[in-house]
């Protein structure tokens, strides 16, 4: 598969070392795309990527592209998505898809139209420890799951991608993603409630939150996060015979406990420097990803559309909830003021 790269950013970066872990004869860059010259040639040139854009139009219309793997920042990724599949350009677009649920349904039903494959690049899915974690949570070890316990609390409010509403920050788009989905993968349904307390920093972003999801047995999932401290980034999930427990960084996982024992899942060998930890497991999703191009899927089963759209439904929910409460406490400020 001829891979094109919409960004010559750091993860791009991650994800050209990544590829070098599969069977080049499967894997290829041939374009990069970026407004920076200087980043695109620098990418080009140590991958040896023979094509360099500094326009999207004419990147998008390259006939040596395959795939477009869309790593800008999340504001770009609609309107990208939409110039690549207007383009006959199949899409693997970084999460979080789209910034909200309207601009998500129109990628995906424009690709759909065009009968192209399009998947939100949530790598989290396709880790080996997440495959044996679905066994192990099917097969009964741990009984009915009742709670799960996701905590994210990391110091990046200091980045411009994330703590700025006009590049489609927050933590929500950035962050708690990671957690939204995974209620999805451990419940699998839809919550029937959302509850939601937070703060909405200065630049209109959600800066942290508390998230209740209330499934329609009782079973919960509690989501915090936090992007101006450092702490937990682990999980907890319970359940009437016992629990499992993802230390670390939950997102990308190389182990897992199960009642206590633990169980390792090696990153696959590199010896390349990567910008984020783990980011040697970006292989296993383009991996996955070129097996359902060959297969003529036009989404994957292990990220489908459905599960996209949940994800973003969520997202959209609590934000409001967020939003709602923000313009509460401002309303209240000015009456004590004007009194």
């Amino acid at each position: 598969m001829r891979w094109g790269l919409c960004s010559a950013g750091l993860i791009a970066t991650d994800f050209c070392n990544a590829l070098q872990c599969l069977n080049p004869s499967e894997h290829k860059i041939t374009a990069v795309v970026s407004k920076s010259l200087e980043k695109a040639k620098k990418l080009a040139d140590e991958f040896k990527i023979p094509n360099v854009y500094t326009s999207y139009e004419e990147f998008s219309k390259d006939p040596n592209i395959d795939l477009v793997y869309l790593s800008t920042v999340n504001i770009f990724h609609h309107p990208l998505s939409i110039l690549m599949l207007n383009n006959g350009k199949p899409v693997l677009c970084e999460k979080t898809c789209a910034c909200n649920t309207k601009q998500t349904e129109e990628m995906i039903e424009l690709a759909k139209s065009k009968k192209l494959f399009f998947m939100e690049a949530l790598w989290s899915n396709f880790f080996p420890a997440y495959k044996a974690l679905r066994e192990i949570i099917d097969s009964g070890t741990i009984g009915q799951i009742r709670h799960m316990d996701a905590a994210f609390f990391f110091s990046a409010f200091s980045f411009n991608f994330v703590s700025h509403h006009s590049l489609g920050g927050g933590g929500l788009l950035c962050a708690s993603v990671y957690q939204i989905w995974l209620s999805r993968f451990i419940f699998r349904e839809e919550p029937e409630t959302i509850t939601a307390v937070g703060t909405i920093a200065d630049t209109g972003v959600d800066q942290s939150a508390n998230i209740i999801l209330t499934y329609k047995d009782g079973a919960r999932a509690s989501l915090s996060y936090n992007l101006d401290i450092e702490g937990r980034r682990d999980v907890y999930i319970y359940g009437t015979k016992g629990k499992i427990y993802i230390p670390g960084q939950f997102w990308s996982p190389t182990k897992i406990e199960v009642n206590g024992e633990e169980r390792e899942f090696p990153l696959p060998k590199s010896d390349a420097k990567y910008y984020y930890p783990n980011s040697a497991g970006l292989a296993y999703e383009a991996e996955a990803v070129r097996q359902c191009f060959e297969k003529g899927q036009l989404e994957c089963p292990a990220h489908t559309h459905s599960d996209t759209l949940s994800i973003i439904k969520v997202i959209d929910e609590t934000g409001g909830l967020l939003e709602t409460q923000r313009k509460k406490k401002n309303s209240e400020r000015n009456r004590k003021v004007s009194r």
